[in-house]
């Protein structure tokens, strides 16, 4: 089978930064997208770029910590664009904090979008990829899943993500579905410009810091990361499942 062939996936996260790049990115490969994020709206230029390359892309509002939101957006998604058997969970938040400082809203939020939300994307999507007898899905995990200072609610998250990819690898390999993690580190997003704001610096103060820390002397960009994606997203990944990925620009200590 082609990897041109039309496949239906989604992107959750995918206004901006890496699930932006993504969705443009698994459109190029062929695939219609479901650009997926909390606001509907702010997903209209991500659906744009797609459409303008003349791919197909759907705008869908979705809190992805939501079960019943989740299974109104997967059916919808369903409805529109057909049965989608790539799902890339890439939503996100932060809450950074010291541990004495974070609160327990700081904490669960964290849990709910990172860990709940893919939880509950996946067990709305793997029973469209059981009956196709096709399924890829790739869970956004993170360089601070071995820990950083700061970040106890993203960093647990970041880990618990490793692990239901490994769970999910198991249960679903036998239906043809693979699932793996891309764990990214300093990439050069809204999001790590929170990070800098947080620590007092200027954001480009910031990334010519840690790319000072990183062996290919640059900071990591959304595309380096929708490339890895797009990898264990292809037809040609099916015997590659519960890995996890580090794009971080060199090894990780």
């Amino acid at each position: 089978m082609s990897t041109t062939e039309q496949r239906v996936a989604i992107v959750t996260g995918a206004a901006r930064g890496i699930g932006a790049a993504t969705a443009v990115r698994l459109a190029a490969e062929g695939r219609a997208v479901a650009v997926l994020d909390l606001d509907e709206a702010a997903c209209k230029d991500t659906v744009e770029t797609i459409t303008a390359a003349g791919g197909k892309a759907v705008a869908i509002g979705c809190d992805v910590s939501d079960a019943a939101q989740v299974e109104a957006a997967v059916e919808r998604v369903a409805s529109l664009l057909g049965a989608p058997t790539v799902l890339v969970n890439n939503a996100g938040v932060l809450r950074d904090n010291l541990l004495f400082k974070m609160s327990e809203n700081d904490w669960d939020t964290v849990m709910n979008v990172h860990l709940r939300g893919a939880f509950l994307m996946s067990k709305a999507c793997q029973k469209y990829m059981v009956e196709a007898k096709f399924g890829r899905i790739v869970n956004l995990s993170s360089s601070s899943a071995l820990g950083n200072r700061g970040q106890a609610n993203y960093s647990a998250a970041k880990a618990g993500l490793q692990g239901l990819t490994k769970t999910l690898a198991i249960e679903l390999g036998k239906f043809g579905v693979t699932a793996n993690a891309v764990a990214p580190g300093f990439i050069a997003t809204e999001m790590t410009a929170q990070t800098a704001a947080r620590v007092g610096m200027g954001f480009e103060d910031f990334q010519a810091a840690a790319a000072t820390q990183i062996p290919v002397a640059r900071v990591g960009r959304p595309d380096d990361v929708a490339n890895a994606i797009a990898f264990f997203t292809g037809e040609a990944a099916g015997f590659v499942s519960g890995q996890v990925m580090y794009v971080a620009g060199g090894p990780l200590n």
